[in-house]
């Protein structure tokens, strides 16, 4: 368990011994990620748009053009501005499109956007030859409504939204101007031009409100993301009992991962029942923390917010789960399998010896990256819902919680399907299904449903892993999957430390550290 100066005090209270100006809360940024998506949407639209305009334009010249007239054919430099500006729109699409690109830039970037289209708008409008005698009248102009548009869709400092605001609308009285200088449009004093498009100004005003109102907003979701000493980051995964985050330490600036656990998806509501998750939770989250394998995901902190929101703070790790590895490479080769095993094994042996039986052993569960100077380093995760095999009471336990599926059917043990009483057995199932994955990138029972994938797991015995891939699966390994699959847990390695010595037994060439640089700078360059 992390030690005590480590340990998060409630979000909102005032951490002890700690002084100095906090730092001001900017937008998180997959919030910003999230705009920046939504500008290159806007983008888009703004394309099609150009494009729509320009050939109506083109269809209401030759509907009102005399017989044999074919100027609706010929291109104008309002045509050349609708071009270039649908050119730029396609362009800022793509670009906001790739992720590495900073989210900040990108919405800086759609303020120059936005400037730019203020300025062609302005253009197309007072382009053409206009009456000398034409009114002055004020007018709400497209422009006006672009910079509204803007300022709701692109969060910005409200200084920022004034400044690019103010120079948007000022491209109309641009516009008047030159259309003045180029004899097109002859308005009289130069006042008019402000007279014209003053209702734009008025509408840059709302527009700072609306930047205001939605900064606030974004600060205020920073604030609420704020767990103790940790800030939250960008949302890393979302799953059936809560959120991951990246977050960081504010004194070490240490990166961390923080799993939030809503207590109403755990059957605690609110009131007695939401005391009662609590304390299950700080119960099993302290046994997680005490769990000292270098190959279980280290537990910093862990705490409940004050609208009942608990959550763990974990080492942030570098790599992918095993099922992204298979989804995007297939099954990999048994030595590199049996080097997988063996690690998790290590980190069940210390969990079983402590009377801990995970109860979610799966490739989403289990990490493999890079440790320090060590690659293919297999973290364990999610030790958070541990169990102990000493608790027989259902209100013992957040994994018995109502309405929380104890494992995942594609990787459940029948006894723990049946409700019955499970131990370190339970995982060593599991972890033969996940074995079975890596040799064949597929799952030991193919099913339609939940409900079916578990009857089949009680019933049906599994086709042996050499069967289903192509690559080659040592008789030793697969006879051994195929124990870990058994029905009647006393069938199954007795225990992970057995598992473990059964493993580093097979007649195999070893998964070496060499082979697991390799393939992690052929694969994943950016972990090397």
């Amino acid at each position: 368990m992390a030690t005590p100066d480590l340990i998060a005090p409630p979000p909102g209270s005032t951490p002890v011994g700690r002084a100095g100006p906090r730092r001001r809360r900017g937008i998180p940024d997959d919030l910003l990620r999230e705009a920046s998506s939504r500008l290159g949407v806007l983008s888009l639209l703004a394309a099609v748009l150009w494009v729509v305009s320009l050939a109506l334009d083109h269809v209401v010249a030759l509907a009102t053009s005399p017989p044999g007239d074919t100027r609706w054919t010929r291109m104008d430099a309002t045509d050349a501005i609708a071009v270039v500006s649908a050119l730029l729109s396609i362009a800022l699409y793509f670009y906001a499109r790739k992720s590495a690109k900073n989210p900040r830039f990108i919405l800086n970037l759609g303020l120059a956007y936005m400037v730019l289209t203020a300025l062609a708008l302005g253009l197309m409008s007072h382009w053409g030859a206009w009456p000398r005698n034409l009114p002055i009248y004020p007018l709400i102009s497209w422009i006006g409504v672009v910079v509204l548009i803007f300022s709701a869709i692109v969060p910005t400092s409200p200084v920022k939204t004034l400044v690019a605001g103010l120079i948007a609308v000022s491209m109309n009285p641009l516009a008047m101007l030159i259309a003045r200088a180029r004899g097109a449009w002859n308005f009289g004093a130069a006042s008019n031009v402000l007279v014209m498009h003053y209702p734009d100004y008025l509408l840059v005003g709302v527009a700072v409100v609306i930047s205001h109102v939605v900064t606030q907003l974004g600060q205020q979701v920073s604030k609420e993301r704020e767990m103790g000493s940790y800030q939250l980051g960008a949302l890393l995964g979302r799953g059936g009992m809560g959120e991951v985050y990246r977050a960081t330490h504010r004194m070490v600036a240490r990166p961390a991962a923080i799993k939030l656990i809503r207590t109403e998806r755990i059957g605690g509501g609110g009131g007695e029942g939401a005391q009662v998750a609590a304390k299950r939770f700080r119960r099993e989250a302290e046994a997680a923390a005490n769990l000292r394998s270098p190959h279980t995901v280290e537990l910093y902190d862990f705490g409940v917010t004050a609208d009942g929101t608990l959550y763990f703070v974990m080492e942030f790790l570098e790599g992918m789960d095993l099922e992204s590895l298979i989804r995007g490479e297939g099954p990999i080769p048994a030595s590199r399998v049996i080097h997988i095993l063996r690690q998790v094994c290590e980190s069940l042996e210390e969990a079983h010896a402590q009377g801990l039986v995970h109860r979610d052993i799966k490739p989403a569960n289990i990490h493999i990256g890079r440790l320090g100077l060590q690659q293919d380093f297999v973290k364990v995760l999610d030790f958070g819902l541990v169990k102990s095999v000493a608790d027989t009471s259902p209100e013992h336990s957040l994994a018995t919680a109502e309405g929380l599926a104890l494992g995942t059917p594609a990787y459940m043990p029948p006894e723990a399907a049946l409700g019955e009483k499970v131990d370190g057995r339970a995982d060593l199932y599991s972890l033969g299904c996940v074995a079975y994955y890596l040799l064949t990138g597929q799952v030991v029972f193919e099913s339609t449903n939940a409900v079916q994938m578990i009857a089949r797991h009680q019933r049906d015995q599994p086709v042996p892993p050499s069967k289903r891939t192509e690559l080659p699966v040592p008789a030793e390994l697969e006879r051994l999957v195929l124990a870990c699959l058994a029905k009647d847990p006393a069938g199954r390695p007795r225990s992970a430390a057995e598992l473990d010595r059964a493993l580093a037994a097979i007649p195999v060439e070893r998964w070496s550290e060499k082979q697991a640089m390799e393939w992690w700078s052929l694969h994943r360059p950016a972990l090397r």
